[in-house]
C-alpha cells in the first residue's frame, strides 16, 4: 500500500488524550484527524476537523465516521471488536487480531507464553469455587483480575490469604488469578513497527506505579533493567511479527532477579513512552502516525542523558503552570479535561538533562 497523501484524513477511535496527541501529530505531518468516542469528555476533538459523539453501537454514525477516513486507528485497547467488524477492515490499522488478543488477559498470557515469555503464575477463575482452587494452587499472595476491561488498576483485587480468597465477592465473570511476582521494578517495551516489518525500539525507562496507575517514568533506567531488554525486546518483536502489527505496540514487564517477567500488553501508545515527546528523535505519536500512514519511521534514539515523566493527576492540574517556573526547562501537557478528579490523568511534565549528575 502506498503511503497517504497529505490532506489525506486519519481516524481515531476514541477521544481521550491518547487520541489528542495522535491527532497533534497528524496535523503536524500534513493530515486530518477525526475521531469518534461515546459522549462525554472527549479531549481529543479540541485538535480534530471533525468528532463523532455516538455510541459504540451506532451501525450510521460508525459509516459516516469511516467514509471521512481514509486510515483508522486507535487510542486505547478496549474498542468493541463489533466497532471493527462495522468499518472497512483494509483501513483499519493495526488489525482486529491485535485488540482480540489484548483485550483478554487470558488469551494474551497464552499468546506470549507460546512465543517463550515467562508469565506470573496464573490460572483462569469463573466462580468462587475457581478463586479458592487458584489461591491454593498459584498461592498467596496474588491479584484478581477480570480478565477483560480494567485500565489503571481498576478491575483488580489483591489477596492476602486463602481465608481471603474464600471471603472475596466475586464479580460474576471470568477472571484471572495471578500470583505475585516479586520484583526489583517495572519497565516497558516499546516499539513501533512498519507495514513492510520493519521495527524499532525506544529505550526502555524505570516505571513506577502506585495504585495500579503509572507515577513516573525515568531514564537512565538502571543496571537490572538494562541487562533484560534485549530479552524482552525479542519477546516483543516476535509479538508484533505474529500479529502482523502495524504502528506503536507495548509490553510492559516486571524486572526480577529470574529475569523480565511479562506482565500485559498494550498495542497503542502508552502512558510510559509519553517521554518520547522531547526525549527521543521520534515521538510515539508520531511515529504510529508514520507507521499507519505507510511512512518511513523516524528514529527512535534518546536525545538526553537523563529524562523523566511524571502524570500529573487530579487537583495537582489546578497549579500546574507553576512547574514553568522551574529551572531546566520542563516540558509541561495539560491534557484540557474540565474535571479534575481525584486518580484522573490530567497532562504529565518531561524534565530533560544532559548532565551526568
Amino acid at each position: 500500500m502506498s503511503s497517504l497523501k497529505p490532506g489525506s484524513t486519519i481516524g481515531i477511535l476514541g477521544g481521550g488524550q491518547l487520541g489528542r496527541m495522535l491527532a497533534q501529530s497528524a496535523v503536524q505531518l500534513g493530515y486530518r484527524a477525526v475521531c469518534y468516542a461515546p459522549p462525554g469528555d472527549n479531549i481529543a476533538a479540541d485538535v480534530c476537523v471533525d468528532h463523532f459523539e455516538n455510541g459504540w453501537g451506532d451501525k450510521a454514525a460508525l459509516a459516516a465516521f469511516a467514509a471521512k477516513c481514509d486510515v483508522i486507528t486507535w487510542e486505547f485497547e478496549n474498542v468493541p471488536l463489533s466497532v471493527l467488524d462495522a468499518l472497512p477492515a483494509e483501513r483499519v490499522v493495526p488489525g482486529k487480531r491485535a485488540l482480540e488478543i489484548a483485550q483478554d488477559r487470558l488469551n494474551e498470557k497464552l499468546f506470549v507464553e507460546e512465543l517463550g515469555a515467562t508469565c506470573a503464575p496464573h490460572m483462569r477463575v469463573d466462580n468462587e469455587d475457581d478463586l479458592k482452587r487458584a489461591a491454593d494452587r498459584v498461592g498467596t499472595p496474588g491479584i484478581l483480575k477480570t480478565a477483560r476491561d480494567g485500565y489503571d488498576g481498576k478491575g483488580q483485587w489483591r489477596i492476602a490469604s486463602a481465608h481471603e480468597a474464600g471471603g472475596i465477592r466475586f464479580p460474576g465473570r471470568t477472571c484471572i488469578y495471578e500470583g505475585l511476582v516479586e520484583f526489583e521494578t517495572e519497565f516497558s517495551v516499546i516499539l513501533v513497527r512498519s507495514k513492510d516489518g520493519a521495527v524499532k525500539y525506544w529505550d526502555s525507562t524505570s516505571n513506577r506505579h502506585e495504585g495500579g496507575m503509572l507515577v513516573r517514568s525515568a531514564l537512565p533506567a538502571g543496571k537490572l533493567i538494562e541487562a533484560q531488554v534485549e530479552e524482552a525486546r525479542d519477546i516483543a518483536g516476535q509479538t508484533a511479527d505474529a500479529l502482523g502489527y502495524v504502528g506503536v505496540l507495548t509490553l510492559e514487564f516486571f524486572a526480577t532477579k529470574q529475569g523480565p517477567i511479562f506482565n500485559e500488553m498494550a498495542p497503542r501508545v502508552h502512558n510510559s513512552g509519553h517521554w518520547t515527546i522531547e526525549g527521543a528523535a521520534t515521538s510515539q505519536f508520531e511515529n504510529h502516525i508514520r507507521a499507519v500512514a505507510g511512512l518511513p519511521l523516524g528514529g527512535t534514539e534518546t536525545r538526553f542523558a537523563q529524562i523523566e515523566m511524571r502524570n500529573i493527576v487530579g487537583e495537582d492540574a489546578l497549579a500546574a503552570h507553576q512547574i514553568l517556573a522551574e529551572e531546566g526547562e520542563p516540558h509541561l501537557h495539560l491534557y484540557g479535561k474540565k474535571e479534575a478528579r481525584e486518580g484522573r490523568k490530567m497532562g504529565h511534565v518531561t524534565r530533560v538533562s544532559n548532565s551526568a549528575d
